[in-house]
């Protein structure tokens, strides 16, 4: 179920409509293909069917795919396209929150047969199933991978990117990446995780902002031999036309239930941070991952929100129907992060200065978003900004270097 924009403002929830309007498709809608627009703005690898569908003819597909997975201005689902182009899918692969990007932030999906497409799906977020099994892969000459991803460590497609490549290469099965712009791709920073943290969120020796497409990392991924064994994926590769790094992104889809606006996504590398902490993010509202607060700081900051349940999309949101004081970021200038190319670390330190128990200001996730347990002591020690971003070399100006290797753009 679906609560409208008008139900939460009656409740109180929404302080500001501005930052609760979804992501406006206005390029991709109005872009007319045969037009000298085409050849100017981005065009995705899923858009070109004519670098691939012919290729994929005759071949039994397995794709991984989500609600991003879009062709054409329509912003079709990329299996129905394929099917009604004669493409042979056996069965679909889901990420997290599912295929069709209707289930709630680490919610368990299970597998299911597609109501639209009568095509098998198996989920691989579920129950620790990760990985496609033998019997997933049963029949499938080649795999697609179409998602579009938001450039930071901690999103959850990288690591199913990452299993998926270690299943088809133990199968000796390609994969052919449909590769998406990203929208943080224009900067790198953070701490490089500690590779004696591991976790699903935490797959790579990789900054928080890594600035790579999908199918960049699925080089270094490669390269670096990161996968089980040392295995190597093969892999086939559909650039993006019209892009460099640089290049300003909107999304024409909501990567995920709670990236719900342009505003929450470029905000998101240094927002998410607070996953590790005891405040809110605003999941459970229209505008998660743009405000950030606790029922803790009343007195202290003058704005609040209240999560509350909203199936689908959170269902059980941290400090659920608790009305939380904090910071509102839905009109931060997010061309500051462009200008700067730095992950805003600030917000951090200033909401733990402010925080009355310290003692409970973080939990056990910090780390693993962090990747690093160096961050939290820092926090706690009153560690500057400057002081923390030198306890960052020369790790990252190595990964900088590093990654120059498997870049498809400038």
């Amino acid at each position: 179920m679906k609560i409208p924009v008008k139900f939460l403002l009656a409740l109180g929830i929404i302080t500001n409509v501005a930052c609760a309007q979804k992501i406006n498709p206005k390029t991709r809608t109005t872009l007319k293909y045969d037009s000298p627009e085409f050849k100017s703005v981005p065009v995705t690898g899923a858009d070109q069917t004519n670098l691939y569908v012919p290729y994929l003819k005759g071949k039994k597909v397995g794709m991984v795919v989500n609600q991003t997975s879009v062709i054409g201005k329509k912003l079709t689902p990329s299996p129905d396209s394929l099917l009604k182009l004669g493409i042979t899918i056996k069965k679909i692969f889901g990420p997290e929150h599912g295929f069709r990007g209707n289930a709630s932030n680490g919610a368990t999906v299970g597998n299911e047969i597609d109501a639209k497409t009568g095509v098998p799906v198996v989920s691989l977020y579920g129950s620790k199933h990760y990985k496609p099994t033998d019997e997933d892969l049963q029949g499938i000459d080649e795999m697609v991978f179409d998602m579009q991803d938001v450039g930071v460590r901690f999103y959850t497609y990288i690591s199913t990117l990452h299993y998926v490549m270690e299943a088809c290469a133990e199968h000796n099965i390609e994969l052919l990446i449909l590769d998406r712009p990203n929208p943080n791709g224009f900067y790198v920073d953070g701490p490089v995780l500690d590779t004696g943290i591991h976790a699903f969120v935490a797959m790579h020796p990789v900054p928080i902002v890594h600035g790579m497409t999908l199918g960049e990392y699925a080089q270094m991924i490669n390269g670096q031999g990161w996968l089980k064994n040392h295995v190597k994926c093969k892999l086939k590769i559909i650039k993006v036309a019209n892009y460099t790094h640089d290049t300003p992104y909107e999304l024409p889809v909501h990567p995920s239930p709670n990236l719900n606006t342009q505003q929450s996504i470029l905000l998101y590398p240094g927002i998410c941070l607070f996953e590790g902490t005891t405040l809110s993010l605003g999941r459970g509202t229209s505008f998660p991952f743009t405000v950030v607060g606790s029922p803790a700081l009343k007195g202290i900051y003058p704005f609040s929100f209240k999560p509350v349940s909203i199936p689908g999309v959170s269902d059980n949101p941290p400090l659920k129907d608790q009305v939380c004081y904090g910071i509102d970021y839905c009109n931060f200038d997010t061309n500051e992060i462009r200008k700067n190319g730095k992950l805003n670390i600030d917000w951090l330190i200033s909401m733990y200065k402010a925080y009355p128990d310290k003692a409970h200001f973080f939990n056990g996730y910090f780390t693993r978003l962090a990747g690093t347990e160096n961050l939290r002591k820092q926090l706690e020690a009153g560690k500057s900004e400057q002081e923390i971003r030198q306890s960052w070399e020369p790790a990252l100006s190595n990964y900088k270097q590093m990654r120059q290797k498997y870049l498809l753009y400038k």
